[in-house]
């Protein structure tokens, strides 16, 4: 016999999905629900709990619980794709705005990053990335002249990677990742629709050619509410 908690979770799942609650509406405040179920707030705790691990709802401080868009876009966590790719399979519902380009010298950090040289020079690219007229991703790209050398801002507002491939005539082959939460920075504040959230997911991108020279460090900055980070592991015995 299930638990009522889940039961209850499974209720306001299935009218979420079924639109009764639409998308970045609210659902009812915990004293509400308390109510309609006839149950503690223990239960319902659980049951906001549940919803917001299965990707129902957000909860924002001072705001309640938001239901989200189910329908989230997945980025494979183990796979490279292009936010210009992302955008084809959303119907081109997507804008990118370059809010900088710019040569430099590389710093300490991106020297450790990039293993870069003090005679290395680094195209530095910062992005915004908007979907449905919401600014949710803030991209910062740094990437080593010497395998990229005729990058452009027009380049960069399309596509990097498919002028890399298409262009350029290089394999990109693989990259490693690091994805942690954290708290916004002022930039993140500055650049993205941030009112009301209080985390974001930052995955950085150590990205590979064929030769596996190391070309790319990128760091994407991730409003919490719009994506699904997603893999396919397959258990090895041994």
């Amino acid at each position: 016999m299930k638990n009522k908690y889940v039961k209850i979770y499974e209720e306001i799942a299935t009218k979420i999905q079924e639109g009764d609650y639409p998308v970045n509406s609210l659902l009812p405040s915990e004293n509400d629900l308390v109510e309609l179920y006839s149950t503690s707030r223990e239960t319902i705790r659980k049951a906001l709990k549940l919803l917001s691990e299965h990707g129902f709802i957000q909860k924002v401080q001072g705001k309640g619980s938001i239901v989200l868009d189910v329908q989230k876009l997945n980025f494979p966590i183990s796979g490279l794709v292009s936010f210009k790719e992302l955008a084809k399979k959303m119907g081109n519902r997507a804008r990118t705005t370059v809010e900088e380009f710019s040569e430099i010298k590389p710093d300490t950090f991106l020297k450790e990053q990039l293993q870069a040289t003090d005679d290395d020079r680094i195209w530095k690219v910062i992005r915004i990335r908007e979907i449905a007229k919401e600014k949710i991703i803030l991209d910062k790209d740094f990437l080593l002249i010497k395998y990229v050398p005729d990058l452009t801002k027009s380049i960069c507002e399309d596509s990097i990677y498919e002028h890399i491939e298409q262009e350029l005539g290089l394999t990109i082959s693989f990259a490693k990742k690091e994805i942690t939460i954290e708290e916004p920075t002022e930039e993140d504040r500055r650049f993205l629709n941030l009112d009301g959230f209080v985390n974001i997911v930052v995955v950085k991108n150590f990205v590979y050619l064929d030769d596996a020279s190391l070309f790319q460090y990128t760091e994407s900055r991730h409003r919490p509410d719009k994506f699904r980070f997603v893999d396919f592991a397959r258990r090895k015995l041994t």
